[in-house]
This record gives C-alpha cells, structure tokens and sequence, in this order.
C-alpha cells in the first residue's frame, strides 16, 4: 500500500527508520515487521513484535520508507485506528503501540484489554 493511503494502522517514520537498521543488520532484505495480538499479559491482550519473510493469505501489508509492516487480520481488528511508534528515552528503546480500542492498559503498555 502507498505512503499516502489512509490505513487502519499508522507505521510512524522513526518506527520504519529502526526496523530499516533492524533489517539491514540481518542482511535478509525480504524481513517485514510483523505485529501481532496474542492472548496473555496483565490485561488480557499483549502486543508482538517478530521479523518474517512470509506473507500469509490474509495478512495487510504496510510499505514506509521502503519498510514492509504484517499484520493478520485477527490482530487488525485489534489495532485498527492505531499507531506504532519507536521511541528512545530513560525507559530505553522499544516500540509502542497507540490503540484507540484499548479499554485499558497495564502500566508498561505492552498489554491491553477490550
């Protein structure tokens, strides 16, 4: 999809710019970011971060930046409206999700209830 499309899940460019260093330095070009919901964590969802070279029937593929991002369709339902953003400061690096479905958050942010 196009920089320029109105997604259901906004890939904020310094999240696209780590996982372009993040990809390059596993020297697999074909590496996409997938972001994914499971069962678990203190409020009953949790988000998920892993590289994959596979895209499965179903999946909605976001390109930023020349970055792909993968997302199934049982998580998209999760985190449509949202954002994934990459942030760096005195809690250290990581990925934060912005999820306007989230009834409620734990304290670290990486799980959610509906």
């Amino acid at each position: 999809m196009s920089d320029d499309v109105a997604l259901p899940l906004e890939f904020t460019e310094a999240a696209a710019n780590k996982v372009k260093h993040l990809i390059a330095d596993e020297d697999n070009p074909n590496l996409k970011l997938r972001v994914y919901i499971t069962g678990g964590g203190c409020s009953g969802f949790q988000y998920g971060f892993t590289f994959d070279d596979q895209v499965n029937e179903g999946d909605m593929t976001i390109e930023k930046q020349g970055v792909g991002t993968v997302v199934d369709p049982m998580s998209l339902q999760y985190l449509v409206g949202g954002s994934v953003d990459y942030t760096e400061g005195l809690e250290g690096s990581r990925f934060i999700v912005t999820n306007p479905n989230a009834k409620s958050t734990c304290g670290c942010g990486s799980s959610f209830s509906v």
